[in-house]
């Protein structure tokens, strides 16, 4: 699989921490505060600098939409949604 133009292929990173709120467990699909999900970048399109394989990327919970592809999930996003490398 690879990626074209402007495009991101992303492995999504699943938090294992748990929050508690009041005693409340808040799990992460419920966590309206966490505006931005971190990933692992699988493929870069070939318009996109500043990004490479492997690299841990911080992007807009909203961005993109899901792929399956050989039985595993993956996110596709633009590069402009993108707000951090690490």
């Amino acid at each position: 699989m690879k990626a074209v133009n402007h495009y991101v292929v992303v492995d999504k990173i699943k938090s294992t921490e748990e929050r508690k709120v009041g005693g409340l467990i808040i799990s992460e699909e419920d966590d309206q505060e966490n505006r931005y999900f971190k990933g692992t970048v699988i493929s870069v399109g070939n318009l996109v600098e500043g990004i490479k394989d492997n690299d841990i990327v911080w992007y807009d919970r909203h961005a993109g939409h899901g792929i399956e592809f050989k039985d595993k999930f993956y996110f596709v996003i633009k590069a402009g949604d993108i707000v951090l490398v690490d």
